[in-house]
């Protein structure tokens, strides 16, 4: 979401958007949507805080007979060194959720489902599906590289589906009276509830880290709901930081890339036909992984400290994963993901060919500095938008002084022109006049 009254049309987020989904028109940014994989750069780059995302406030509890909270791995490293996991739940409790599901014990599912998917014979590398970001991006940017992603639902899907179905079981709701809400780092994930990419989503909401933050922080000196303390899985919490994947993975050829412009790196790697000797890319759109989401209130390398000896400690305790057979669908995504054709110039071939003609014309006929003071991120883009009717040439400062330029010299000229109905004395007593 962009705050009209905030943004200055500064043309910082257009230079930072890895999709190129963001314009400056008459000074303010536009997002375009189809373009836009929620990856949270502008939000992260914007000095006027006018990028936002909307996430769901604790009122929306009252909607549901019963909700449980999904507190995200990354959540536990947004506190000092002694507070547990075990406190933040019964800080989730006290704030009014009646129930919590560890996002960290579906991480914990997941991970044994990939040892499991990396023995098939697939393409290589096979790029984690875990950050919506990045599958976003792979379907406007990549779509050659679908295929090689790893067909498994994410932690926080798998994790909202066995809590719903532990309510269901355990305290006879019906489904709908059922409020599931993931304790979220970034607006990918909102995305990903509102539109999944199955057939649905087993979340019903998601609250941003920086909102909840406070309410747990005042309820960690005297918690009333006390939780015994060696729950959380170390494997599973470790996914909260970039290689944590590939920490629980292990005995693989195994790749971690994070921030979505290094990912970005490594995908025209890909398909430029290199890394066949890799054997699964954990790929995440934010630097350090989902502790440095831009909807968490700490600073990322306090975070992954924090992270690391919260994981240590939880290597010593012996937990038990809940038992689930890795090999049955109950992880799967339903079915392939489909490319997200936001990039066209248009859907007739005939036609896309002769646009591109024009773009490319257009092009080579701007300056090529990419300064993006037209409001679109760079020349080639600017083309684009022309070819398709949302700018024109004069949007470019330099072809717009060039042609005032042009106007001036031709005024300049124009000036010393006499109509030809104008006598040679009538001429040059205009001149006399004009010396004195």
């Amino acid at each position: 979401m962009l705050d009209q009254e905030k943004c200055k049309g500064c043309t910082n987020c257009i230079k930072h958007c890895p999709t190129e989904a963001i314009r400056v028109r008459e000074g303010r940014a536009r997002i375009i949507e189809e373009r836009c994989i929620d990856c949270g750069e502008c939000i992260r780059i914007c000095p006027n805080r006018a990028k936002l995302a909307i996430t769901d406030s604790l009122e929306r509890l009252k909607d549901f007979s019963y909700t449980v909270a999904l507190p995200a791995p990354s959540l536990y490293a947004q506190f000092g060194p002694a507070v547990m996991p075990h406190n933040i739940l019964a800080a989730l409790l006290d704030i009014g959720f009646n129930d919590y599901y560890e996002v960290a014990v579906g991480a914990e599912i997941v991970t044994n489902c990939l040892r499991n998917y990396l023995q098939q014979d697939k393409p290589r590398p096979l790029i984690s599906s875990a950050c919506p970001a990045v599958v976003r991006l792979m379907q406007v940017r990549f779509p050659g590289l679908l295929d090689h992603v790893v067909l498994i639902d994410t932690p926080m899907e798998v994790s909202a589906r066995m809590a719903r179905e532990k309510v269901i079981r355990e305290h006879g709701c019906k489904s709908e009276e059922i409020g599931i809400f993931f304790i979220t780092p970034c607006p990918a994930k909102v995305t990903a509830i509102k539109q999944p990419f199955g057939s649905r989503s087993y979340v019903d909401g998601a609250i941003s880290m920086s909102s909840i933050y406070g309410e747990i922080l005042s309820r960690l000196e005297s918690p009333a709901t006390n939780i015994v303390p060696g729950g959380s899985p170390a494997i599973g919490v470790g996914w909260g930081r970039a290689g944590g994947e590939n920490h629980g993975i292990k005995d693989r050829s195994l790749l971690a890339v994070d921030g979505i412009h290094n990912v970005i790196n490594v995908f025209e790697e890909i398909e430029r036909g290199g890394l066949r000797d890799i054997d699964y890319i954990e790929a995440q759109a934010c630097t350090g992984g989902c502790i440095g989401g831009p909807l968490v209130p700490q600073n990322q390398f306090v975070s992954r400290v924090r992270m690391e000896n919260l994981v240590k400690k939880l290597s010593q305790n012996d937990y038990h994963c809940p038992e689930i057979d890795c090999n049955y669908d109950f992880c799967e995504l339903p079915g392939p993901i489909l490319p997200r054709p936001a990039l066209k110039l248009s859907n007739d071939i005939d036609q896309a060919i002769s646009m591109l003609e024009q773009v490319e014309k257009i092009t080579s006929d701007l300056p090529g500095l990419d300064c993006g003071s037209c409001g679109s991120p760079n020349c080639r883009a600017l083309a684009e938008d022309i070819v398709r009717g949302y700018a024109e040439t004069s949007y470019c400062v330099f072809k717009l002084r060039e042609k005032l330029q042009c106007l001036a010299r031709e005024i300049v000229d124009l000036s010393h022109l006499q109509p030809p109905a104008m006598g040679r004395e009538a001429a040059k007593s205009d001149k006399e006049g004009a010396k004195r």
